[in-house]
Formats: structure tokens, C-alpha cells, sequence
């Protein structure tokens, strides 16, 4: 019997549920089941169109209005972004609700139904559009009747809609379990939009983008969209990247009056704004992978949250971990790294986890603020682990045209230098502190674990198919339909309801990523209209001419600046626009100058003063925020190291002999272990003075440099650390202690 409870101890449980927004709508009744089949329908029509599954085909029925298999392309990333915008408006809350329906404000809501005439009436002329071109209207941007209507019949009402029910909707409330009328306004500009895209995108125009031939009405129709797109991710992901994206529209029409390399030629908004909602800015490389690779991937996600593989993860993290001193922060740590591998987003990777994590870390003895540090740290560095990794290694592939199993090869060792240097720093502190581990009966027992250790099936379903050649999609929905089978060896068994939830859970989940990527697109088409990338090249290659070394430092801060405040897909599609293509011109392989960028991009999420992870880590253990993000960025200070080591020593990323590889990965985990002590102060099992810490500092920075000869320094210089350690000590048996 004893033996029985003990296979059943756990300490996680729920770390799959839904995290619930605070401006997240919570509906009931019709308004649930419709939203539930809403965001239902959207995930499985991607997972469809990915796979080119239809009732058509599988049935020979043909039903009316159902979209044909496989979509033209543009046509299919605008049914993504409009679908994203429409659920979006719909579940998320511009501003926080009423305790009850008299903190209601009707005035406002009614005068929002009264902006839904000129939404309707855009939506119905973009239908008419349709119907004309359909039978067999030739459609021109010097027309000047099809200009009248395009600009008074369609982009006026479209305007006046689309601004008025965005300034209504700041003001509005609306409790939380009801649809606001300012949302259903927006959703149906979001329509409008797509409707009238997708038919004059059919037509011979869809050459004319960027050219004073281009229909009125796509640069009306863009800036209607892109307005709403900003108003999404303003209510998803927060202000900064939506103040980031104005800057950039700004300068679109401000650079002409900006001096030196921010200079840009004059541009006519028309212009501008025909081309921006094109493969050239919003439906470019960041929506293109959003409509793919992330949705996928978040559907997967889903699918594993529902057979409850979260909990397991964590729980097997706890059974490797949980006895080490300081237990609970290294459970974060490998916690965090496995959460990672299906948790796009450091933030929700904190949430997921931090929840058991963070009170256990503060029982144990950990300072809040260090506790919080700690899973922020930890949680950042799940987005670097492969096979998933985070969204941006997509948009890495798409941009780079590296195929995507490279780049996770290319990602093993950044990623263990990454935990392990979060690792030491943890072990550090906890010797410091003289913390121990947590008891036998504290954690979960490994031999239950081991006999569900079938739950890694889909990720090693994943592994193995992308590694046999198969297409990332094809890969992503082998280990779907894994995680399905999967479930039925569990209590949590998979039938039709719970695959239904699970495709209604990634419908709601793309939202956030589906906004952040449409409106990274915006800054993408402005930086490369502008000409403003190039500009920015020739700029580092100035700096290159005093030091290579100095053109990086400035790439690293230009690359944690564009991502303070932003989701890590953002910030790396930015910094891949602005930063790596000078990167590249300077000489260095696409592959280093992109994960160069990309591993800085991630790490702005722990990096002050805007630190989303540490500021999400903050908001559970109760710390000042930067306090915690200032903590968070010490504890993962070895990991900004990293990236220059791709630059000194190209086998950290693969690339070279197994002996050059083994070789760099060596001598990097034990430069960081070196870094990682100098920082701590915390040496061999005992406290370190300042000659030694600047000993081992230079002795790392030596080591991590990538040469023979500066191998050979870094160990001499690391035994003169150890001796010197020793003499100081006085105690031969200082370092006798083990560092786990």
C-alpha cells in the first residue's frame, strides 16, 4: 500500500491549464459555445489548409462557401490575419470591465451599433467589388468612377468605422461576460478588409502595389487594417511594440527631414500604404511563418496540454532535481527547458511553470525577488531549446532560407550553455545561502514517472520525423496525431470533445502570436521601403573599420533595445531586418549573424528596464518588478557572453569536426562555469575574494574566446585561480565539496 501512495505522489498539477488573461473575456451560454466553435473552426481550418485536407475531397461532396485546398498564398495569410483580428477583438478587452452591468457604459455602446452602418456599408461595397470583377469587370486604379467608389462607397465608411470604434472602445465598458459593441464593429472592418483584399489581390492589380496605378482602395483598406492590427496587439502584448511601430510609421514620412544615415526619400502614403499589406511588410516573412510553422506548433501545444504532458514534464523536472540544494530553482530550470519546447513565450512559459515553482523557491529560503529572478531567467531560455524553440527560429528559417533542421542542430549548444549558466548561477547562490535540496517524500517518485515516460513519445516522434528528412508541417502533425494516441494511455483519454477543446485552446492561443507577428510585418515593410536596413549596414560596417568587436557590442544593444518591452517573434523579426543584414556584409556566415541576433532578442525579455518574463515572474512572487528584472538579467549575465562565442568560434553552432565541436563546447561549458563564479563569487566550495573572482573572469573570457592558444591561457589562468583560492583559504580541503 505504502509503495502504492508512493507511486502516485505528484506535486504538479494544472500547469497545463489555461492561463486566463485579465482582459480576457470569460462568456457563457451562446456566447461561449460560439466563440468555443469560433476559435475551433480557425485552428482546424489551418491544420487543414496546411495539410490540404477538405470535405470535398474526402467525401466528393462540394458544399457551398467552404475555401478550396490549397489556398493561394496571400489570399490564405490574409484569411489568417483577419481571422485573428476578428477572434481577437471579440475575447480581449481594450481596458479593464465594471464590477457589475451599472458600471456599464450604454451611451457609448449604442453610438458603436450606429458606426456599424458604415462598416456594413464597407463590408457590402467590397461584396459588390466581388461580384463585378467576378462577372468580368476590368478593374484599374486610374478609373475614375471605380476610384469614387472605392474611396466614399468603401474606404470612407471603412475609415470612419474602423477610427471611431477603436476611440470608442478605450472608453467603453462592457462586464466581462458580454460582447462589446465597439468589438463587433472592429470585427466586421477586419472582414471588410479581407473581403476586399482577397478580390482586388485576384485581379491584374495585384502588380500595381508601390505604383501610382495601385487601386485607391488598397491603401485605404491597409490603413484601416493595420490600425486595427495595432490596436490588437496593443491589447495582447502591451504598448511598447505598438509605440515601436508608430516610430517606424513616422519615419516613413518624417525621414526625409532626418539627417545622415536616417535620411530616406520622400514616399506618398498612398504608395506606402498599397505596399505594406503585401509580402512586403504585413504579409511577409513574419506572417508567412505565423500562418505555418506557429500555428502548427501551437496546435501541438494544445494537443499536449490536453493530455496533460505539462504536468509530466514538470513533475519529471522535480523528480531529477528536486533533491539538489536550492531543489526547487533547479527544477525551474529544467522545468522551464522542457515547458519551452512547447511554449512559444518566456512570459507564458513563467506563468506556466513559475506558479509551483516560485512559492517553493521563497519556502526554501530564496528572496522574492530572487525567486522570481530565477524562473524568469530560466523560463527566457525555453524559447532557445529545439526542437521547437521559439517562433523566431521560423522566421529565422523563412528569412535565411536555412532549413529549419539545421538551425536546431545548430541550437543544441547555445542552448545547454544558456541552462548551464543559469544553472551554476543558481548552484552559486544556493551554496552562498547554505541551502539544501528537498526531502525523499517532498517529490515525485521517479519510478511512477518512469512508467509514463511514453509522454515524450511526440516530442521524440518530432525529433526523429525532422530529422528523417519529412517537412517540418508534416513532422508537427505526426507528433500531433502522437500526442492523441498518447492520451489514450492516460485517465486524461482524447476523444472527440477534448479535440475539439484542444483546436478551441490553440485558436485562442494564436492570437496573441498571430498580432504580434502582423504587426512586426508593419515595421519589416517600413525598414525595407525605406531603404533604412541597407543605411543601417553601411553603418556597421564603419564601426568594423576600428573593430569588429565594437560593430558587435553595437549590434547586441541595438538588438536588446528593438526587443525591450516586446514578445521575443518581434523583436528577432526587427533586429533580423535592421541588425543581421550588417551582420552579414561584415563577413560573418547568415547562420551566426541570425542567431547572434536571435539569442540577444530573446534575452531582452530578462534584460531592465522593460523585462517581460521578469516582470511576469515579479507579478507571482509579489517582488518589485525591477528589482526582479535587474536580478534576472545578473543571473542570466554569463549567457549574454554566448553569442560572441559564435562569432570567435563557429563550432559552437555545429560547424566543423566533431573534434573542433567537442572541443568548443568543452571549454565554453567551463568558461561559463568560470564566468558564472567570478559573478557569484563563489569558487571551489568557498567564497572568492576579488583576486580570484578576476582571475576566473579572465580565465573565462579566455576560454570562451574560441582558440588553441587562448584555451591554453584560460587553464593556466583558471589552476592560478584554484591555487590562489587554496593559499587564501588556507584549507587544502576548501574545494572539497561538491558544487551539485
Amino acid at each position: 500500500m505504502a509503495e502504492s501512495r508512493e507511486d502516485e505522489r505528484i506535486i504538479a498539477e494544472g500547469v497545463d491549464e489555461e492561463a486566463i488573461e485579465e482582459n480576457r473575456r470569460l462568456f457563457g451560454g451562446w456566447r461561449f459555445i460560439a466563440i468555443a466553435v469560433a476559435a475551433g473552426l480557425y485552428a482546424a481550418f489551418h491544420m487543414a489548409a496546411l495539410t490540404g485536407l477538405s470535405i470535398s475531397s474526402m467525401t466528393g461532396v462540394d458544399l457551398p462557401f467552404l475555401p478550396t485546398f490549397p489556398m493561394e498564398t496571400w489570399n490564405f495569410r490574409i484569411v489568417h490575419v483577419a481571422g485573428a483580428l476578428m477572434l481577437g477583438f471579440l475575447i480581449y478587452a481594450p481596458n479593464a470591465f465594471p464590477e457589475d452591468a451599472g458600471g456599464e457604459t450604454r451611451i457609448l455602446g449604442l453610438l458603436a451599433l450606429v458606426l456599424a452602418v458604415p462598416a456594413l456599408l464597407a463590408l457590402g461595397t467590397a461584396i459588390w467589388f466581388a461580384l463585378q470583377i467576378s462577372a468580368g469587370a476590368q478593374w484599374t486604379g486610374i478609373d475614375e468612377t471605380i476610384r469614387f467608389n472605392e474611396t466614399w462607397l468603401f474606404g470612407a465608411p471603412l475609415w470612419i468605422a474602423t477610427g471611431g470604434a477603436i476611440a470608442l472602445s478605450w472608453r467603453h465598458r462592457r462586464v466581462r461576460e458580454g460582447f462589446a459593441a465597439p468589438d463587433l464593429v472592429l470585427a466586421i472592418c477586419a472582414v471588410a478588409v479581407a473581403t476586399y483584399l482577397i478580390t482586388i489581390y485576384g485581379t491584374l492589380m495585384r502588380n500595381s502595389t508601390g505604383t501610382p496605378f495601385a487601386p485607391i482602395g488598397i491603401s485605404m483598406a491597409a490603413v484601416a487594417g493595420s490600425a486595427l492590427i495595432l490596436e490588437l496587439t496593443r491589447r495582447v502584448a502591451g504598448l511598447a511594440l505598438v509605440v515601436i511601430s508608430a516610430i517606424f510609421l513616422i519615419y516613413v514620412f518624417a525621414g526625409q527631414y532626418l539627417p545622415g544615415f536616417l535620411n530616406s526619400p520622400p514616399i506618398e502614403w498612398t504608395r506606402f500604404f498599397s505596399q505594406v499589406y503585401t509580402d512586403a511588410g504585413i504579409l511577409g516573412p513574419t506572417t508567412a511563418v505565423s500562418s505555418t510553422y506557429i500555428i502548427l506548433f501551437i496546435i501541438f501545444a494544445a494537443f499536449l496540454q490536453a493530455s496533460k504532458v505539462g504536468d509530466y514534464f514538470v513533475n519529471f523536472a522535480f523528480a531529477l532535481a528536486g533533491k539538489a540544494r536550492g531543489g526547487p530553482a533547479k527544477v525551474a530550470i529544467f522545468a522551464s527547458g522542457l515547458m519551452g519546447m512547447i511554449n512559444g513565450t518566456s512570459a507564458g512559459n513563467v506563468v506556466a511553470t513559475g506558479s509551483l515553482t516560485i512559492p517553493l523557491m521563497k519556502k526554501v529560503g530564496y528572496k522574492k525577488k530572487t525567486a522570481g529572478a530565477i524562473e524568469a531567467a530560466a523560463s527566457t531560455g525555453g524559447q532557445i531549446v529545439p526542437p521547437i524553440m521559439g517562433a523566431g527560429a521560423f522566421i529565422m528559417a523563412e528569412i535565411t532560407g536555412i532549413p529549419y533542421t539545421e538551425i536546431a542542430i545548430a541550437a543544441i549548444i547555445p542552448a545547454i550553455l544558456y541552462f548551464v549558466s543559469v544553472y551554476f548561477m543558481v548552484d552559486f547562490e544556493a551554496a552562498k545561502l547554505g541551502m539544501e535540496g528537498m526531502r525523499e517524500d517532498e517529490i515525485p517518485s521517479a519510478r511512477a514517472l518512469a512508467k509514463k515516460s511514453f509522454l515524450f513519445l511526440p516530442i521524440v516522434i518530432l525529433i526523429v520525423a525532422l530529422f528523417m528528412g519529412y517537412s517540418v508541417i508534416r513532422a508537427g502533425v505526426y507528433a500531433t496525431l502522437a500526442a492523441v494516441v498518447v492520451s489514450w494511455l492516460t485517465r486524461h483519454r482524447m476523444g472527440p470533445r477534448a479535440v475539439g477543446k484542444a483546436f478551441e485552446l490553440a485558436g485562442i492561443m494564436s492570437i496573441q502570436i498571430i498580432a504580434v507577428c502582423a504587426c512586426a510585418g508593419i515595421i519589416v515593410g517600413v525598414i525595407s521601403l525605406t531603404g533604412v536596413g541597407a543605411r543601417f549596414s553601411s553603418l556597421l560596417l564603419g564601426l568594423a573599420d576600428a573593430s569588429q568587436l565594437l560593430a558587435l557590442f553595437f549590434a547586441m544593444c541595438i538588438s536588446i533595445l528593438l526587443g525591450m518591452g516586446m514578445p521575443t517573434t518581434a523583436a528577432y523579426a526587427v533586429a533580423a531586418s535592421v541588425v543581421a543584414p550588417g551582420l552579414v556584409q561584415l563577413g560573418i556566415p547568415p547562420l551566426t549573424a541570425h542567431f547572434f541576433v536571435f539569442y540577444f532578442a530573446v534575452l531582452s525579455a530578462i534584460t531592465p528596464p522593460v523585462a517581460l518574463a521578469s516582470y511576469a515572474a515579479a507579478g507571482i512572487s509579489g517582488a518589485n518588478a525591477m528589482e526582479t528584472s535587474t536580478a534576472s538579467f545578473k543571473i542570466g549575465i554569463a549567457a549574454f557572453i554566448v553569442p560572441f562565442m559564435f562569432f570567435y568560434n563557429s563550432a559552437i553552432l555545429m560547424d566543423g569536426t566533431w573534434f573542433e565541436i567537442a572541443r568548443a563546447g568543452l571549454t565554453a561549458v567551463v568558461g561559463v562555469f568560470l564566468l558564472s563564479a567570478a559573478v557569484q563569487g563563489w569558487f571551489f566550495g568557498a567564497r572568492a575574494g576579488w583576486i580570484v573572482r578576476g582571475l576566473a573572469m579572465l580565465a573565462a573570457l579566455s576560454l570562451i574566446e574560441g582558440g588553441l592558444m587562448s584555451d591554453l591561457l584560460g587553464v593556466a589562468l583558471a589552476v592560478a585561480a584554484v591555487g590562489v583560492s587554496r593559499m587564501l583559504s588556507g584549507s587544502p580541503g576548501a574545494g572539497a565539496k561538491a558544487a551539485g
